[in-house]
């Protein structure tokens, strides 16, 4: 995978106006995935997220740790501002890699606490572990009976396509997914509506027969402006953003969604 670093502007000038981008990438849903009488269907296709919904970014808090000051805990801060310049690069018809932008934000909040980090540290910190990272306990046993029962199960995520097919690879969950989509294929980046509607496309189903499942609020809020069901997973540090409409589901692993979908 090829990681390039690209910044130059100043995040604590730009980050104010990032509710700004979100409204303005998502506007307001214009499809309802309710039945008639208001129930939802029993969805067909179930759509995971990649990171933080299937995958553990506990290694990557660690590596990105090791080369910042403040140690782990700015893990949060580098994830936040890495989403925020994939939003401006949508919005401004850009396109670098998830991996590239990765590490410009990693820069950028090195520099932001006065530290001098040399690029190749960065692209290492990022490139050398996140195509490392475990799969979250419930998983594995999730997808199984996610497949067992008939769901078609496929994956959306920002990475890119050699990247997620790594990530898949090490955290043995490829053979649980029929496909694999990334946003590397049209260069839109999630919550953009784009990425859901060609996933719809693709799969040729419609979106009310579509579930999509993530720990991110913003992933959420973008499927369900283009009618998609949304599940909510409340992994550990996730909460929900109250200003959108609320998720259809929100579990605290993907085992209660399995239970929630077995009584309908």
């Amino acid at each position: 995978m090829k990681w390039v670093l690209s910044c130059g502007v100043n995040a604590r000038k730009v980050w104010p106006v990032l509710p700004l981008l979100l409204v303005f990438l998502i506007g307001s849903p214009t499809v309802n995935s309710a039945t008639e009488d208001g129930a939802m269907p029993l969805p067909k296709v179930v759509i995971f997220d990649v990171n933080e919904t299937l995958l553990d970014l506990a290694p990557l808090r660690r590596s990105v740790g090791q080369v910042l000051p403040g140690g782990e805990q700015l893990l949060a801060q580098w994830f936040s501002t890495m989403l925020h310049y994939s939003l401006v690069e949508t919005l401004t018809g850009n396109y670098h890699d998830f991996g590239q932008i990765g590490t410009a934000a990693l820069m950028m909040v090195a520099e932001s606490k006065g530290v001098e980090l040399d690029p190749a540290v960065a692209r290492q910190a990022i490139a050398g572990t996140i195509t490392q990272l475990p799969a979250h306990a419930d998983v594995v046993p999730a997808l199984k009976v996610f497949k067992a029962r008939g769901f078609k199960v496929v994956s959306l995520t920002n990475s890119s396509n050699a990247g997620v097919a790594a990530q898949f690879k090490f955290a043995g969950i490829t053979e649980y997914f029929e496909r694999r989509f990334s946003v590397e294929d049209i260069q839109a980046y999630k919550p953009d509506p784009r990425p859901y509607r060609w996933v719809l496309e693709q799969l040729d189903v419609e979106a009310k027969d579509v579930l999509m499942v993530a720990a991110h609020p913003w992933d959420l809020a973008g499927a369900k402006s283009v009618g998609l069901q949304t599940a909510f997973v409340q992994r550990p540090g996730t909460v929900l953003y109250p200003l959108v409409e609320r998720p259809d589901y929100v579990v605290d692993d993907l085992q209660q969604l399995l239970d929630m979908l077995k009584e309908k």
